[in-house]
């Protein structure tokens, strides 16, 4: 967050991550209703997990991540 070009160049990479997504789903046939909603979902979640993780002082790591996956 400290770096003002690296967080310019991060938004603008996640305004074109939804229509790039989108555009997949459609190519596989996915409806434009459901594509488009599954891809501002997608980059919803994406955004709010990522910045958790970003926010997560107490423990940066992938810990967590490998507690979640290995219980499924």
């Amino acid at each position: 967050m400290a770096n003002a070009d690296l967080r310019e160049r991060e938004l603008i990479r996640l305004a074109h991550l939804p229509a790039a997504v989108a555009d997949g789903l459609r190519r596989r046939g996915v409806g434009d209703i459901n594509a488009g909603l599954a891809a501002e979902t997608a980059s919803a979640v994406y955004r709010v997990a990522f910045q958790r993780w970003v926010d997560d002082a107490v423990d940066p790591s992938f810990a967590q991540l490998r507690k979640l996956t290995a219980a499924g």
